[in-house]
């Protein structure tokens, strides 16, 4: 018995040592067009090149949201965020996977990997998902604590590009590049400003790169680089202003580089120091390190490998489409979804009066962001540079090869209508089958699917494909819509008016015919959310005046996250072109926010709009280690 044991442990020992360790190296908030591997006028970074001259560079590689937490959950759980409801930087309610689904490094750690995690999670998941996943996840995490021959998966987070660290208040540290030289995207004002900002985020890329090659000299040492798949990646794209955050091309697509070990390389469908034009998108992160590690793939995930067996490069350079998205990013509201095909991008714009700048604190204290805004109001910028502060098209088709900096809309030339309608139609059937939670209101899906949003999406299934439909009434004719937008405001179903508002305001001027019913609505409606909606209908239209009625539903809710949304069209409102006054006075004295949580969306607006100190953030200071 003894000896049936010892050669039992033995066999699991040559099994162990019989599989590939996987590393991922990520860095934060950078666009594949930093990487001179991507891009002729990009960073020079060594680390990354020698890594691709022995492994694969994936040109086509893309986050599927804008921003650290709703990227981070995509990839962590191989789920499109929209449909288990994960899309919210940050969220206001924890999500729980779908049933009998784990985060994927659980089936690792399940088959005997040792898994570690150094150290950002940034997950919009339950805390008790994690449960089982990781060995160690902290600032000490490190694949070394592994047991003799156990094969690892290793997470390594460098924040050094992070969006942070262009939070300099003056331009005085000099920078490696003459800022004089640096060729600013169209959108951008070609101001000292903004040249600064770029010269300083690519000195952070060679920061990072050789911070990069200090940990992976950490393999070489150890003689793991033979057996050991490193992926290098951005976990989102950015970080100048119109990057992080937006769901345009820059915001999405990512540098991916994975060195091939040499003891496995029949696991990949290519030559090392091959180029790859196949999509992969983060959804696709976590099957693919579990087919490496020959781990059977659970039914469920939305990704699907791009690596390991059974993958072939003819059918990975077929793949051609991913998808995005980009909702509420800390205060501002938004809802876009993207389908990027080839080398057109595609971009719905739900709400097109929720202009890209729109106050959001956070980007704001950038110096960059705050002379954009600045010049816009002082008239000073030409077409393509105020773009990004005024009412965006229903729709966005760019062609990513002719236009990188995504300023020329393709979508209303006759010429591109055929792949305008492709494009919409992937993007419909997509938002439509999963289903897509967002067109739910925020509050509503908090308060309704509190204890499972993807059980409670699959159970509202055909009420969100019709609130879709109601939706993209913005797509026709205003005559061609008109009757069906008169449905919706008088329906009994309260998401359908307030839907049929959103259509209303998009459409402008063109719907005022439905100026007195939006009127009804805003006074009368029982759902404070429809009333909301439409006096931001008559505000926007100089219809109306909508403080009234936007100072009457903040003061009848105590539900934070509809006083968030409430207030996001306050400052829509204020900084927008209609220019309405707003007093918040009387509410703070009636000791309305009170026990207000800090940070959220309600306190970050209302710090804004009122600048009383209540609402700004505070720091904990950390206690001295004696």
């Amino acid at each position: 018995m003894k000896y049936l044991i010892v050669l039992f442990l033995l066999i699991l020992s040559i099994q162990a040592a019989d599989r590939p360790n996987i590393v991922w190296v990520v860095s934060e908030d950078n666009s594949a067009s930093w990487l001179k591997l991507y891009n002729e006028y990009g960073v020079k970074m060594p680390t990354i090149e020698k890594l691709a001259e022995n492994g694969l560079v994936f040109n086509n590689a893309f986050s599927c949201g804008p921003v650290c937490s709703v990227a981070r959950s995509t990839i962590i759980s191989g789920c499109y965020g929209p449909r288990v409801g994960t899309q919210y930087h940050r969220r206001q309610q924890h999500a729980l996977m779908p049933q009998g689904l784990k985060l994927f490094p659980y089936y690792l750690r399940e088959a005997g990997y040792y898994t570690s995690n150094n150290s950002k999670e940034d997950y919009n998941f339950n805390p008790k998902e994690k449960q089982g996943v990781w060995d160690e996840s902290s600032g000490r995490a490190s694949y070394k604590k592994r047991k003799d021959s156990q094969p690892f998966f290793h997470v390594q987070n460098f924040g050094t590009t992070h969006e942070s660290s262009l939070h300099f208040k003056d331009m005085k540290k000099e920078t490696s590049e003459d800022p004089a030289a640096m060729k600013v995207a169209d959108y951008h004002p070609n101001t000292e400003t903004f040249r600064y900002t770029y010269a300083y985020y690519r000195d952070q890329h060679r920061k990072v790169d050789q911070q990069i090659g200090d940990f992976l000299k950490n393999l070489e040492e150890d003689g793991l680089m033979d057996d050991t798949f490193i992926f290098y990646y951005g976990d989102h794209g950015g970080v100048l202003p119109r990057g992080k955050g937006y769901a345009y091309n820059n915001g999405l697509q990512v540098p991916m580089v994975v060195h091939v070990p040499k003891n496995w390389q029949h696991l990949v469908p290519a030559k090392r120091g091959t180029r790859v034009d196949g999509f992969v998108q983060f959804i696709d992160l976590g099957p693919t390190v579990l087919n490496l590690a020959g781990i059977e793939i659970p039914n469920g995930f939305d990704g699907k490998p791009f690596l390991g067996k059974d993958v072939k490069l003819e059918e990975l350079n077929s793949r051609d489409k991913s998808f995005g998205y980009a909702d509420r990013f800390d205060e501002k509201y938004d809802f876009v979804r993207t389908v990027r095909k080839g080398k057109y991008h595609y971009m719905r714009n739900y709400q097109r009066f929720n202009f890209d700048g729109l106050y959001n604190g956070y980007r704001y204290i950038q110096l960059a962001y705050k002379e954009w805004w600045k010049l816009y109001k002082e008239g000073k910028l030409n077409e393509a540079q105020s773009q990004f502060f005024e009412v965006r098209p229903n729709e966005l088709l760019f062609d990513v090869e002719k236009d990188p900096s995504e300023v020329k809309n393709l979508a209303d030339d006759p010429a591109y209508a055929s792949i305008v309608q492709e494009m919409r139609g992937l993007l419909q059937k997509q938002v439509k089958s999963q289903p897509d939670l967002s067109f739910i209101p925020e509050p509503v899906m908090i308060n309704e699917g509190i204890d499972n949003f993807v059980a409670y999406g699959q159970k509202n299934k055909q009420k969100i494909q019709k609130l879709a439909q109601i939706a993209d009434l913005s797509l026709r004719a205003f005559p061609e819509a008109k009757s069906d937008i008169k449905q919706a405001l008088n329906s009994d179903v309260a998401l359908e008016r307030y839907w049929g508002l959103i259509v209303c305001s998009n459409f402008g001027s063109q719907a005022q015919p439905f100026f007195v019913r939006a009127k009804q609505l805003a006074e009368s409606d029982k759902d404070l959310l429809v009333r909301t909606r439409a006096a931001e209908f008559l505000g926007l239209n100089g219809a109306d005046d909508p403080v009234p009625v936007l100072m009457d539903v903040l003061a009848k809710t105590d539900d934070v996250n509809v006083q968030g949304l409430v207030l996001n069209t306050v400052v829509l409102l204020q900084d927008g072109k209609s220019s309405h006054k707003f007093d918040l006075k009387p509410l703070l004295e009636s000791g309305k926010w009170k026990n207000h949580k800090q940070f959220d969306p309600t306190a970050r607006r209302l710090f804004y709009l009122t600048g009383d100190e209540q609402f700004a953030k505070k720091t904990k200071k950390r206690k001295k280690k004696k």
